[in-house]
């Protein structure tokens, strides 16, 4: 099976993680393998499951990233590390209950693309 080859079984995945993680890089590479894929904004939530409150997901991919690589991926961003730490803590319930974690501040977004085919079970044999 290639990769660009589509799931046998679509799947619902949602992917969650502080801004700068990779989230929206991803989602776009996975429905174009016919994933559906949404990204639940619990980094900005109070609610702490609010990623399976509307529409549970079959998988839920969690992407951190660390300050230093944040900054770089978004120099315009504000809010300095507690910006961050602020997300961590909202997204506290999501990364104890995720099926797949990637930190994503070493690789590029096709390492992480990689990973993720991996973990789902589809990627090169």
């Amino acid at each position: 099976m290639s990769t660009d080859d589509p799931p046998s079984t679509p799947r619902h995945i949602a992917i969650v993680g502080p801004c700068s993680a990779g989230k929206s890089t991803l989602a776009r590479s996975l429905k174009t393998r016919g994933y559906d894929v949404r990204q639940p904004a619990q980094e900005h939530s109070y609610v702490p499951d609010m990623w399976r409150r509307i529409r549970p997901p079959d998988i839920l991919i969690y992407l951190d990233v660390d300050y230093t690589h944040a900054r770089q991926r978004r120099p315009h961003t504000v809010g300095e590390p507690q910006r961050l730490t602020d997300q961590h803590q909202r997204l506290t319930h999501a990364r104890q209950h995720c099926d797949i974690y990637i930190d994503t501040s070493d690789l590029s977004t096709d390492e992480v693309y990689e990973a993720v085919l991996r973990l789902l079970g589809q990627g090169h044999n």
